[in-house]
C-alpha cells in the first residue's frame, strides 16, 4: 500500500490532554507531523470535532480538527494560524 501523506510521520509516546470547553481527556500522542498527530483515547465518545491538543512535556498546544476515527484511535490536522 502506497503510503500517500506529505509530510514524514515521527513515532512518539507522549502524554497529551484533549482540552475543550473547561474540560479535558487524556490522550497518548503516538505520532506527529508539523500539520497533524494520531492519538489514542480511551474511547473517542465525548471528542468534540474539533479541540486543543496540549502536550504538557514540550509545552506545546495545537488547535486541532479530527480528519479520522477508528476504534480508540484519532487522526488530526493541526489549524494554522488564521484558519477557520
Amino acid at each position: 500500500m502506497e503510503d500517500k501523506r506529505r509530510l514524514r510521520r515521527t513515532r512518539v509516546l507522549k502524554a497529551g490532554m484533549i482540552s475543550f470547553g473547561g474540560s479535558a481527556i487524556s490522550c497518548a500522542v503516538r505520532n506527529l507531523t508539523k500539520a497533524g498527530a494520531m492519538l489514542d483515547v480511551a474511547s473517542p465518545l465525548g471528542v468534540p470535532k474539533e479541540f486543543t491538543l496540549v502536550i504538557s512535556s514540550d509545552g506545546v498546544r495545537h488547535q486541532c480538527r479530527i480528519v479520522w476515527l477508528k476504534e480508540r484511535r484519532i487522526g488530526v490536522s493541526f489549524k494554522l494560524n488564521g484558519e477557520s
